[in-house]
């Protein structure tokens, strides 16, 4: 039997799949959203490269707002010996590429959450937050970066991160020390009186993303999200 116009056709298939994708999104940082094809996206559903999109957005967020933060509260990247802001937030993203082998996944997120917080809390505090952050929404996605047509994703765990994030994002508001002032500075007021909520964006896209994923993958799985709340006051998490 001839196979080569079998193999011309496979052949074929593969080339307007690589060639089937949409313009990309040209964004105002010079960032590009197309996604170059490999032959893995033959195994992965609709709803996988969904996952995997929106896994990518939330991880951009956690670093934008990282590095917001260490801008807005230099002393901290200095405790850690950065040279800069950018430097400390490269150093705590770098694990991404090998997320399963480092031990950043075993992070005790819940604890670095409340222990940040406290008077006597000598570290850095912005690491400190962004890791307990990275962590959990890691923890949500069981601590994969790829997924395929097989893989499990639990719509309860990615709600629950997307409560626990609303009760940080409180914390981060609301806490001061015994001066009053806040512990970790985020948003601004200009000259004019203009105030600049560019934090509170970047945390509701993520929660919003969240809570869409959630409803996606509740949809999918017909397993229902059992809808709970943190309580801001005591930072008892709902687990993931």
């Amino acid at each position: 039997m001839n196979r080569r116009p079998s193999l011309l056709a496979g052949l074929m298939i593969v080339t307007l799949l690589a060639g089937c994708s949409g313009q990309p999104i040209q964004r105002r940082d010079g960032s590009s959203s197309v996604r170059s094809f490999s032959l893995t996206e033959l195994v992965k559903g609709d709803v996988d490269t969904v996952v995997e999109i929106h896994q990518k957005e939330i991880i951009g967020i956690l670093r934008t707002l990282t590095l917001k933060l260490y801008r807005r509260n230099p002393k901290e990247w200095r405790k850690s010996g950065f040279a800069s802001a950018e430097s400390a937030t490269e150093a705590l993203f770098k694990p991404l590429g090998h997320w399963h082998l480092t031990p950043q996944k075993s992070l005790p997120w819940e604890t670095l959450l409340v222990e940040l917080w406290r008077a006597d809390f000598t570290d850095d505090r912005v690491n400190a937050l962004m890791n307990g952050l990275l962590a959990m929404q890691m923890a949500a996605f069981n601590h994969r970066t790829e997924f395929y047509l097989l893989t499990e994703v639990d719509a309860q765990k990615l709600y629950n991160a997307a409560r626990n994030t609303e009760a940080v994002l409180w914390k981060l508001s609301n806490a001061r020390n015994a001066q009053g002032d806040l512990i970790l500075l985020t948003n601004s007021m200009d000259a004019a009186g203009i105030a600049n909520l560019s934090f509170e964006r970047e945390y509701g896209k993520l929660i919003g993303i969240q809570d869409t994923l959630a409803r996606i993958i509740e949809d999918k799985s017909n397993r229902a999200i059992r809808f709970g709340v943190v309580n801001v006051a005591s930072m008892v998490f709902l687990p993931i």
